[in-house]
């Protein structure tokens, strides 16, 4: 079984609000063994959804609409869904009644239009929604089944799990859909696909989709079988294939991070890491420190953005700013080995660098960075020029830095 999921509402046509559910569907319907083929947004408007909806009917087998079963105006799923499928509303005696009771234990008025929750397309089912007054619905039409749940995740999610995921076991195939995920740093998507396409080629009954995310390339990898082994075995074929051609540029295949990783090295060789920034104003910092437990590993930080704190707190010499400049290798390999002297920490990180979209000069542009990393070993430091907006410079620098760190402590 193929599904289809359509998201209504204008709210998620606005950059203000994702589409969150959809993810959270797709994910739980591939446990099933059920793949989405399609995935809508559409607003609120009475003939953008019949069309939307009318389209879907007659391609997919199972559609599920998320959002639009609110007491308000706005809220057309129920209405334009009886209306496609020509089956009257009519109120559910069971429903008007929980509704009026959870009004009456939070001690308030029902409004007149919460009723129209209530209301379900003749020979459809509704589903308890113990999280909100508005409930699923399923409705079994001809070939089809579609499936309408609130929209607010701490309705739907519950919802799904309870009511809906034992309902659809019965109608899956039977087959079983896996995925890996290989995140790649330091290659483009160019490169990427010229390496690994020769191999993926070969493996037609795999589904291979390259990425491009901020600061990582990533290889999606899609196989269907009747087995949950069957199928993590054609990944685990094609996936080792695909992490010895790509080697040490493959930095995670399960999920993780950049920064997770890192900090997993980090434990694993009792280390601990320090950072000195300028341009990236405390990201790095933020980056590792967003992963639980990185008190073990990570010391503290100094955002040095002027000259003068670049000085007192990593004790970068005055004069050398003065002769090379904030941003120079010659300071960023003093902002990382003074962050490694001030706190003893087994690595010192030092950025500096021009984020933009103003302060560059033909000498050194915009996007220009040097990150630089000290330990026991002694002081590397890397020239980068990062392309685009102050936000891109800003995390590519913090994404190389990570990188660096990782493959110091990989050797």
């Amino acid at each position: 079984m193929d599904a289809e999921i359509i998201a209504v509402g204008s709210e998620l046509l606005t950059p203000l609000h994702t589409d969150t559910n959809s993810l959270f569907l797709t994910e739980r319907l591939n446990s099933l063994g059920i793949m989405v083929r399609f995935k809508t947004i559409v607003g609120d408007s009475k003939d953008d959804l019949a069309a939307v909806f009318g389209s879907a009917l007659a391609r997919s087998p199972l559609i599920v609409l998320t959002g639009g079963l609110g007491p308000t105006e706005d809220d057309l799923t129920r209405d334009v869904v009886a209306e496609v499928l020509g089956r009257p509303l009519k109120e559910a005696v069971e429903i008007r009644r929980r509704i009026e009771e959870r009004f009456v234990r939070m001690g308030r008025p029902m409004p007149a239009n919460n009723l129209r929750q209530a209301q379900v397309p003749e020979g459809g089912e509704w589903l308890d929604n113990r999280n909100g007054t508005a409930p699923g619905i399923w409705i079994k039409h001809k070939d089809s089944i579609v499936v309408l749940l609130p929209g607010p995740p701490r309705e739907l999610e519950p919802l799904f799990d309870a009511a809906c995921a034992p309902r659809l076991k019965q109608f899956a195939s039977g087959e079983r859909i896996k995925t890996r995920v290989y995140k790649v740093v330091g290659l483009p998507e160019s490169e990427v696909d010229n390496l690994v396409a020769p191999i993926y080629r070969a493996y037609q009954d795999i589904s291979t989709t390259i990425l491009a995310a901020l600061g990582t390339i990533e290889v999606h990898l899609r196989a269907r079988a009747s087995t949950d082994e069957e199928a993590e075995a054609r990944l685990a074929e094609l996936g080792d294939k695909i992490e010895l051609t790509l080697g040490d540029h493959v930095y995670s295949t399960k999920g993780e991070s950049l920064e997770e990783v890192v900090g997993m090295y980090l434990i694993m060789r009792q280390k601990t890491v320090a950072v000195a920034e300028s341009c990236t104003g405390g990201l790095l910092a933020e980056r590792l420190t967003r992963v639980a437990g990185s008190s073990n590993y990570f010391l503290g930080s100094m955002v040095c953005y002027a000259n003068e704190l670049k000085t007192r707190l990593a004790g970068v010499p005055a004069n050398l700013i003065g002769i090379h400049g904030a941003v120079s290798k010659p300071v960023a390999q003093a902002l990382a080995e003074g962050a490694r002297a001030r706190t003893g920490a087994s690595i010192g990180v030092g950025i500096t660098g021009i984020a933009g979209p103003t302060g560059g000069s033909p000498e050194k542009p915009v996007g220009l960075v040097f990150v630089a990393l000290a330990d026991e070993r002694g002081t590397q430091v890397r020239e980068f020029h990062f392309p685009g907006s102050r936000d891109r410079v800003r995390h590519w620098a913090s994404q190389m830095a990570l990188e660096m760190v990782r493959r110091r402590i990989r050797d």
